[in-house]
């Protein structure tokens, strides 16, 4: 019955310990220890307790952990900044082409060039922004999307 108490100490030390860490390498160890007492208290064979402790340890470290790190320690995905604006729609406010024109793009006025060379875009057409480059918006005809 002491070693399963031991194995349990251990278990939750492990787990309370991973709060500082944060890696979700001292949760599988923890459970893998809650596994290791849970083999004692059903075995007493101290040979058996460690290897169920390794099995389920390794397991879940290597199975479980790269999973629920992808889930959990890498927030989505959010777009900020100029990387934001491509995509979004914009009006013209002075006739686009090649060499330059005006757009307004989230309540501000950019300055803009098409994407191609054939395309001019006149004042009150809606355009999306295909890329920022430095400060102008190259955007191109909105129904080519």
């Amino acid at each position: 019955m002491i070693p399963a108490l031991i194995w349990l100490a251990a278990g939750v030390a492990l787990m309370v310990a991973e709060v500082l860490s944060g890696d979700l390498v001292l949760i599988m160890l923890g459970v893998g220890a809650l596994a290791g007492g849970a083999s004692a208290s059903i075995t007493g064979e101290t040979a058996i307790d460690v290897a169920v402790f390794a099995v389920v340890s390794v397991g879940l470290l290597v199975l479980a952990r790269p999973a629920l790190k992808r889930r959990f320690l890498t927030g989505p995905s959010v777009k900020t900044n100029t990387e934001a604006l491509v995509g979004a729609e914009a009006v013209v406010t002075s006739t686009v082409d090649l060499d330059g024109g005006q757009v307004k793009l989230g309540g501000e006025v950019w300055s803009a060039r098409s994407f191609s060379e054939d395309q001019r875009m006149e004042p009150g057409e809606r355009v999306t922004v295909v890329e920022i480059s430095g400060a102008t918006a190259v955007v191109s005809a909105a129904h080519l999307r």
